[in-house]
């Protein structure tokens, strides 16, 4: 079957409507036979499904060729032990992002580039079924009393589900998906992240132990480029990592893996990123990373930069390095900073050595657009020195230290 052909049948409401019957049926006979599919092999399944889909087809007479047994039988399949219509895009480790907007819009990032893929699920109770089927084993749920969930899956992808009455248009998912193997150096010099330079420049300063905060907006490559940063951590130091959602994927030898937490149903036990910093501070690190700082634990993490702990690094939210220091000034008036604005800044210039800010392009490319320097207080503000910088014209990176010195 055509590519073509095969999107519309599955769009169809005739293909829906079938896959909604078979199902019902599948379940009708699973509970009829005691059957333990949890128990079952993922092959047993595969031919439960297969057997069952052929002989409804076949006892009901439908009009529906070998090709599109299959896809009834696969799409069942996902339905009984997978995430339904998004389980193929799920497996698919060219997607980065999934996003689900009410049961007749489902799109994927490919490569930095959002677009539309042919899919949809029958109605809105579909979408919230195919929700619970995701939170569950995670011991998590959504209704109308919590309608908002984040979660984070086995293999470490993010999760986050809204269900009406808050979303208007029909319950919304959005999966970012976790790179089973973080991208390697020599991968971002091919995509044209950064360059040689910078590469060497960047890993001299890591070993020299530099603190690194790493600036960029959502989806822009901050945690890939930290993951980059540590790997060049020489195994004999003691890392403690910190994070709301396991992302970071350290290949060195004495990790410690810290990850934030929830509160339960209750709205009690709540562990929080802030927590986990003082607690680390404990713990004998020689570095400390946090995959972002987003809350009250700015401060602390400013003072642990500032106490003995060089070379630590996080990620922050902003739209450039000069943005990075509002948003720092901002985040630790949050957390209860009572000292002045010049004092404030003593400690950002006194903690942060080095900004590296990144971006994706309107063309869906990731860059590294500056490296800049922190070189102290020059009056009341914070004097800041490119070293690197990204030529959007030229299309390169360009050394500026000449220049800058």
């Amino acid at each position: 079957m055509a590519a073509q052909e095969e999107q519309r049948f599955r769009l169809s409401e005739q293909y829906q409507s079938l896959k909604s019957a078979l199902h019902r049926h599948l379940i009708d006979l699973i509970d009829e036979r005691n059957l333990d599919i949890d128990a079952m092999s993922y092959p047993q399944v595969r031919q439960l499904c297969l057997e069952q889909v052929r002989r409804y087809v076949v006892d009901h007479k439908l009009p529906v060729n070998q090709r599109e047994v299959e896809i009834l039988s696969t799409d069942a399949r996902h339905e009984l032990i997978g995430y339904g219509p998004i389980q193929d895009l799920v497996d698919d480790d060219e997607i980065d992002d999934i996003v689900v907007n009410g049961p007749g819009q489902v799109f994927v990032e490919r490569a930095g580039r959002l677009e539309e893929v042919a899919l949809r699920f029958m109605d809105d109770a579909h979408v919230v079924r195919v929700i619970q089927r995701i939170l569950a084993p995670l011991g998590r749920r959504v209704d109308e009393s919590t309608p908002m969930v984040d979660a984070r899956l086995p293999d470490g992808s993010r999760v986050n589900a809204i269900i009406p009455p808050i979303a208007l248009n029909g319950p919304c998912v959005s999966i970012r998906k976790f790179r089973k193997r973080p991208l390697t150096s020599e991968e971002l010099l091919d995509n044209g992240t950064l360059n040689a330079k910078l590469l060497e420049y960047l890993q001299l300063r890591v070993r020299n132990r530099a603190n690194l905060l790493v600036v960029g907006g959502t989806g822009s490559g901050k945690t890939t480029l930290l993951n980059l940063l540590s790997s060049w951590i020489p195994n004999a130091e003691r890392v403690v990592t910190i994070e709301d959602a396991a992302e970071l994927r350290l290949d060195h030898a004495h990790t410690v893996r810290l990850e934030s937490r929830p509160p339960n149903l209750e709205g009690e036990r709540a562990i929080t990123t802030r927590d986990l910093v003082r607690n680390a501070l404990r713990m004998r690190p020689d570095r400390i990373i946090v995959g972002e700082v987003r809350g009250d634990e700015v401060l602390d993490m400013l003072q642990a930069m500032n106490t003995g702990h060089d070379g630590s690094m996080t990620t922050l939210h902003a739209n450039g390095c000069q943005d990075a220091i509002h948003r720092l000034e901002l985040l630790a008036g949050f957390a209860g900073f009572t000292g002045s604005e010049v004092t404030l800044r003593g400690q950002v210039v006194s903690a942060i050595d080095l900004m590296v800010h990144v971006s994706r392009m309107p063309s869906g490319e990731r860059r590294v657009l500056s490296v800049t320097e922190i070189k102290g207080m020059r009056g009341t503000d914070v004097q800041l020195l490119d070293v690197f910088r990204f030529d959007v014209d030229l299309q390169q990176h360009v050394d500026v230290r000449n220049e800058a010195h």
